[in-house]
């Protein structure tokens, strides 16, 4: 079917929720996708951060072939192969920095998505806070953030704009500036007891990769932790060492959560998410308390387990820090570009006046080149971890002429 009978059939059957681009994607390996004309594409959006290894690895892709072939799903009810494992082993990667003799075990409730995964940690902060703490029930966000878009992460989304049109929405959300220590100290002062956790994307993606500080979290932990309550990171586009160096960006940043949602990267493309918190704080949930009817699915953790073998056995965490410093001084050395923000393969190029973003991604595809545009000048790049530095040099040679 062409490109375009394509788009009259799903204009007439497909909610309109996205402005997809006018092309057709069919295939794809590595950094690179060609549409249905045969036309190749280097990739530095890799399905918006989730395709960690790129497209179509063949350690992932046969792990979901071959268990495709044995078992799909079966529900929550029973015990499956290889979710004991995974969870080990994110709770391994979890506890990276922490000595050994002092690791105590993470917990993780398999979901299916980044909003399913903030969704169970708003659910485990609050019954948290009634069994074990003060039963204060306010999450305190950050403005500027993104959390999701089912009605309470988009409560806890702090853009006006991205709200308006579904309100009422769920109560129970504060929000204050990014890195403004006084002014989360106020908070916790101005709802004393109230509190029962605070949610972080330890580096804000979707409006335009803006980090925090360490001084900032840092404060964060100090301040929930004094207050009886969580300090809970999103890391469901900054982790699985989309930062480099370390599995999460926490990691960079000098403190330990006491919850952490994970999602995108963590299964290279296939519709995956994990809540995961320390032991003392999981025991919240009982048995019935939540649940999802295909959340770690035996397809979910066949890929999640190949994706994170595949990393481990490729060094790709320090590829990531050693592509994504390339990326940066490649990018801060274009006419045009006035900033470049980021950490690892999760970067930001704000253009300058007059350069319209969204136009630089439609002269993109052009160019053979999938991009993404977060604001008016704002670029935002998400390569797969496979990136090298000669697809970065490729980008640094043709995105001039897009500018």
């Amino acid at each position: 079917m062409s490109l375009e009978e394509t788009q009259s059939l799903e204009s007439t059957y497909v909610m309109h929720t996205f402005a997809r681009k006018p092309v057709k994607l069919v295939e794809g390996c590595g950094m690179e996708v060609r549409d249905d004309e045969g036309k190749t594409y280097v990739d530095f959006i890799a399905g918006v951060g989730a395709d960690s290894l790129g497209h179509c690895h063949p350690k992932v892709a046969g792990a979901i072939a071959e268990q495709a072939q044995r078992l799909i799903h079966v529900s929550n009810y029973y015990y499956i192969e290889g979710r004991a494992e995974l969870s080990k082993k994110i709770s391994d990667l979890l506890n990276t920095l922490v000595p050994e003799g002092e690791r105590t075990p993470w917990q993780s409730f398999y979901a299916n998505s980044g909003a399913e995964a903030n969704e169970c940690a708003t659910k485990l902060a609050r019954l948290w806070s009634k069994r074990y703490s003060h039963g204060g029930q306010n999450i305190v966000t950050l403005d500027r953030s993104f959390h999701g878009r089912t009605l309470a992460t988009l409560a806890e989304t702090a853009q006006p704009a991205k709200q308006e049109l579904f309100r009422p929405l769920p109560g129970g959300f504060l929000h204050t500036p990014i890195n403004d220590i006084p002014a989360l100290e106020q908070m916790f002062a101005d709802h004393p007891d109230g509190i029962c956790g605070i949610l972080i994307e330890p580096i804000q993606g979707e409006s335009g990769v803006h980090p925090c500080t360490p001084e900032f979290l840092q404060a964060a932990e100090r301040l929930a932790h004094e207050n009886g309550a969580l300090l809970m990171l999103d890391e469901v586009q900054t982790g699985i060492y989309r930062c480099g160096d370390y599995p999460f960006a926490f990691q960079h940043f000098g403190v330990t959560p006491d919850i952490v949602s994970i999602a995108k990267g963590i299964a290279s493309g296939f519709p995956t998410g994990l809540c995961a918190a320390r032991e003392s704080v999981a025991r919240a949930f009982e048995p019935g308390d939540h649940g999802s009817t295909f959340g770690g699915s035996c397809l979910a953790i066949a890929a999640a387990s190949a994706t994170l073998a595949a990393i481990e056995e490729e060094g790709i965490a320090q590829r990531v820090t050693e592509v994504g410093a390339h990326l940066r001084e490649r990018l801060s050395q274009i006419e045009g570009i006035v900033e470049v923000r980021g950490l690892g393969l999760m970067v930001a190029a704000e253009l300058a006046e007059g350069i319209v973003a969204s136009q630089v991604v439609e002269r993109g595809l052009e160019a053979g080149l999938l991009l993404n545009f977060t604001g008016p000048h704002t670029l935002r790049f998400l390569p797969p971890l496979v990136c090298s530095k000669a697809e970065v040099d490729l980008l640094a040679e043709k995105l001039p002429g897009l500018l």
